[in-house]
């Protein structure tokens, strides 16, 4: 497990206008002549950037509207990855996918199987040899983890449809990657956490250290650093690369997240699936911190329903629209119309308001979400140390 980062964020050394210049320049603002941003009620003063230009209201889309897709004969597979469904987080979401088709498409056969947190390649392999043998069609592989899996079983099996969800590295014609844009829903996420912070101290904790959830950590830091010349981060994982019980152990997640609030972080954002339960319970002890949830909703899980007072926002991933509108494409046997990639520009990450307790910065959101989808604001899929 890697250490400890805790990145400190200069205080501007200029006052006025050069602060607030740099700063936008740094984060790719457009550098409008919006003023700072005021206190948001019992507000501080964390966030140094000038508040982005808001953003024009959004264009309603009928494409889709009464289009009727008739999925019944479809037999679904579906191999979770670690945590499966009740997870609170990635799993569900896709689960949440299945269910969407089942009510509106009419699929009736959805075969669920997950994987533990020690098995091989051999039982992954297994586990989809076993639906395509069964008749399963599509197999959907539930995370990066399936990768050699689908690489070592889709070529089995030319006449199944698979896809993978987190994983664009398998080529073959009957594979389709279904891949988000983690970064620019965590740059939100970055720069909520700026705005809700009392203290301008906040935290991450990613479950296992691996290219995908770097992800997850890069947009964060640099939405915080964009929104705050001056905050300070916690920055940790729970497990390396090649372990990932980091994704499933809530006790770990716990111990991690109650390290950096007692550092004095109040805002813990959470990339660790099932462990982020152990966050927003440490969050909820401490009677003083925030959590930022992933994925799914978090809000409105019943598995952490105990502690949804702590959740002020979570960082959707639309792992439920690309499983629903790859089952829609797959019904309608055309797949040539679904995004390379799910971001920003079409919902295929976001923000809840769940809650209510970001609705008084919903306009900044929006506004940075708007500098993204425009390519005003670049943002990075690697962490900046």
């Amino acid at each position: 497990m890697r250490g400890t980062t805790t990145r400190t964020m200069a205080a501007a050394a200029l006052a006025g206008v050069l602060a607030l210049a740099g700063c936008a320049k740094d984060s790719g603002n457009t550098g409008s002549n919006n003023a700072a941003p005021q206190d948001q009620g019992s507000q501080q003063t964390c966030a140094t950037a000038p508040a982005p230009p808001a953003a024009a209201p959004a264009a309603s889309s009928s494409a889709d509207a009464g289009e009727k897709v008739d999925a019944s004969a479809l037999r679904v597979g579906l191999a979770y990855d670690v945590g499966g469904r009740g997870d609170a987080s990635f799993n569900d979401a896709a689960a949440a996918g299945v269910d969407r088709a089942k009510a509106e498409l009419g699929v009736k056969d959805a075969n669920e199987s997950t994987a533990t947190a020690s098995e091989s390649e051999d039982s992954k392999a297994q586990r989809l040899t076993q639906m395509a043998t069964a008749g399963y069609n599509p197999i959907i592989g539930v995370g990066f983890a399936y990768a050699k899996a689908v690489e070592a079983v889709a070529p089995k099996f030319p006449n199944v449809k698979f896809a993978i969800i987190d994983d664009d590295s398998v080529k073959a014609p009957n594979v389709t990657p279904l891949v988000f844009a983690e970064e620019q829903g965590s740059f939100l996420a970055g720069v909520a956490a700026v705005y809700k912070s009392k203290s301008c101290h906040i935290g991450f904790v990613g479950g296992v250290d691996t290219p995908l959830i770097q992800k997850f950590e890069a947009g964060y830091l640099q939405g915080a650093k964009a929104a705050s010349s001056k905050v300070k981060i916690e920055d940790e994982y729970l497990t390396p690369a090649g372990d990932i019980s980091g994704f499933n152990d809530p006790g770990k997640g716990n111990i991690k997240a109650k390290a950096q609030i007692d550092k004095g972080a109040d805002v813990i954002y959470h990339a660790a699936g099932a462990s982020g339960k152990g966050v927003f319970d440490a969050a909820k002890a401490s009677g003083k911190a925030k959590a930022i949830g992933v994925d799914s909703d978090q809000y409105n899980q019943k598995n952490v329903a105990e502690v949804k007072d702590v959740i002020m926002t979570s960082m959707i991933k639309r792992v439920d629209v690309a499983v629903f509108e790859y089952i829609k494409a797959v019904a309608k046997n055309d797949l040539s119309q679904l995004p390379k990639r799910f971001d920003l520009k079409v919902d295929g990450v976001g923000y809840s308001t769940s809650g209510g307790m970001v609705d008084d910065i919903k306009a900044i959101l929006d506004g940075y979400k708007q500098q993204i989808i425009d390519g005003k604001i670049q943002v990075s899929d690697k962490p900046q140390k």
